[in-house]
């Protein structure tokens, strides 16, 4: 079985894999959630409970798109920073929103922000790709003040049928299909495998509780396939 095929890659391979799939990134995501993906991150954004003069960073951002909704909330008055280990994905984020958020590499274990200098964190379908999470979630705890909010968007994995039936042959089948006609079938079969190894929205939410996180909570969209989990930094 190929490292690929476990849903685990090495830190330089997630990151490599990122940078090979930044052109079909935005593509990919509209056409495999049916381009529900930005009405889940307007969600995330509004968890995030943000006012105008705030300050956010979103962390993992990819091509930008969660922190285009956070600036939308904080307007010009605040200040949104993306943070991403993939300077592929960095610059299709900066051509984006070339007056928006502020869009710098970052390793999402180490955060490169003094403690408690931002009003809320988040991270969109990032999480997952941590390679310790544990560490990753208390890194955002960190750089949060007290009373700030920390939002994790991502995919989870629904136990009922029906829609575990659909979620096993859109993720087990489809996707990785569309991964071979966008010519990267490595990156989409790493997808579906590496939400299969995720926390589920328990396990998430005390990995959360954790990392000193209060008042943690979650909810389920889209029939249970995404989990919006948030919680407050302890004041």
């Amino acid at each position: 079985m190929s490292t690929q095929a476990a849903g685990r890659l090495e830190e330089g391979q997630v990151r490599a894999m990122f940078d090979r799939i930044a052109g079909v990134y935005d593509t990919m995501n509209t056409v495999m959630t049916a381009g529900l993906d930005r009405r889940w991150r307007q969600r995330a954004a509004d968890l995030a409970q943000l006012s105008a003069g705030d300050r956010a960073l979103d962390v993992a951002t990819g091509t930008g798109d969660l922190a285009l909704e956070l600036c939308r909330r904080v307007g010009t008055e605040g200040e949104v920073v993306g943070a991403d280990f993939s300077e592929a994905m960095l610059e299709r984020a900066r051509a984006k929103a070339p007056h928006g958020p502020r869009f710098e590499w970052a390793d999402a274990l180490a955060l490169p922000y003094e403690s408690a200098s931002f009003d809320a964190a988040t991270v969109g379908f990032g999480a997952r790709n941590f390679s310790q999470l544990e560490r990753g979630v208390a890194e955002m705890a960190r750089v949060v003040r007290p009373g700030g909010r920390v939002v994790i968007l991502e995919i989870t994995t629904p136990r009922r049928p029906p829609l575990s039936w659909f979620y096993s042959v859109w993720f087990d089948r489809l996707v990785p299909g569309l991964g071979r006609l966008a010519g990267d079938p490595d990156a989409y079969s790493y997808l579906p495998n590496s939400v299969k190894r995720f926390p589920g929205p328990r396990a998430l939410a005390a990995v959360m509780s954790d990392a000193g996180l209060a008042r943690v909570g979650w909810l389920l969209t889209a029939g249970g396939i995404i989990a919006i989990h948030h919680g407050e930094v302890a004041r």
